[in-house]
């Protein structure tokens, strides 16, 4: 390693702490001296390639994730706010301290961390964003997730509502800490981990929440009992957005028809607008179904997972949300919801990518 003289600034000492190891520990991890790490971490030394590398190594990440050029206080937006003031919320991910604009979430308003107004940032919260855990996902029991979390742990669950594909799309772009999906069936588990592996560029883990039933929501008095009748019937659907579990399910039911017009961005919305007239049918799980009283028709039960990225495993607030997901009182209580089975609740399994 040499002195350099440069505008180069790193997020080493970040994303060491989020795996709560002491500067002794990544020396060892990374064959560094601690005097060296220490250096690192406070731009009093430049790491050769080797170091550069070997420290992207331990921490399953690429060098330019670590080492940035550039102004150290730029601020970093998850995406573009799309208007000011925008409230934000902050949370530590891959070792980056970034802003998330304040939108819609299923565990309903939850407080922002600050304000930004005219490109200034006034922080009003003091939660500390590396005792938050991003979580996207579609799961419309999330919330119960994200309660148990923040009883039985020291941090919070920020949920950003996704399809399957674009949860997995912001744990590749490091946007996330943990993706939730649901393209597989309960017996052909495999497939989840095969999407995965396609949009994913690094090992990783999924964790079983539950197998759940995702099927018909019917708004009530169609008369209509099963598939074929629906088919049959000409309803009026309401779809989802390629690359959700339900507009898989969906396009498979229609064979080859064109999907419908109208799309919703969640499960919810989809019963929602069958609820209100909008339309006669669609897809989604029966929780939510049941929930708004329409009549349901199972068409798959599904694996529901969540992938986390291998390097992230040892983050205290992963390691939190293992202990959570395997806990009794919330197999308990999910295993009480509607179209909701716990019996592979908590299955961890490790997934290499393709590359490896």
């Amino acid at each position: 390693m040499s002195k350099e003289d440069g505008p180069l600034h790193n997020h080493i000492k970040q994303f060491r702490e989020e795996r709560r190891w002491s500067q002794q520990d990544l020396a060892e991890r990374a064959g560094l001296s601690r005097t060296g790490v220490s250096a690192i971490e406070m731009g009093k030394l430049v790491p050769s390639t080797v170091a550069a590398l070997a420290l992207a190594k331990v921490f399953g990440c690429k060098v330019e994730e670590l080492f940035q050029l550039g102004e150290h206080d730029k601020i970093l937006w998850a995406w573009p706010p799309s208007h000011e003031p925008c409230r934000y919320w902050r949370a530590m991910v891959g070792g980056k301290s970034l802003l998330f604009p304040v939108e819609p979430s299923p565990l309903g308003m939850l407080p922002h961390d600050g304000v930004c107004r005219d490109g200034r940032l006034s922080d009003i919260s003091i939660v500390d964003p590396m005792k938050t855990l991003v979580v996207a996902c579609c799961d419309p029991a999330i919330g119960i997730l994200a309660a148990e979390y923040a009883r039985a742990t020291d941090f919070r669950m920020l949920v950003l509502p996704r399809s399957s594909r674009q949860s997995l799309q912001l744990l590749r772009n490091g946007l996330a800490h943990v993706a939730g999906l649901h393209l597989a069936e309960s017996r052909s588990p495999e497939i989840n981990a095969a999407v995965a592996q396609e949009i994913l560029n690094a090992p990783f883990r999924l964790l079983r929440v539950a197998n759940w039933q995702e099927g018909l929501a019917l708004a009530p008095g169609l008369g209509l009992k099963t598939v074929s009748q629906v088919l049959a019937a000409g309803v009026r659907w309401i779809g989802r957005e390629p690359g959700s579990g339900a507009r898989q399910v969906l396009d498979e039911l229609l064979d080859g028809a064109a999907a419908p017009s109208y799309v919703a961005r969640d499960h919810r919305g989809v019963v929602e607008a069958v609820r209100s007239g909008w339309a006669d049918a669609g897809i989604s799980v029966r929780l939510v179904s049941e929930e708004a009283g329409l009549q349901f028709i199972n068409l798959r039960d599904e694996a529901y997972d969540l992938c986390v990225p291998e390097a992230s495993m040892e983050d205290p607030r992963v390691r939190g949300l293992v202990e959570v997901v395997r806990s009794k009182s919330l197999r308990s209580i999910i295993g009480d919801l509607p179209g909701y089975d716990v019996k592979d609740t908590g299955d961890l399994t490790r997934t290499r990518s393709g590359s490896d």
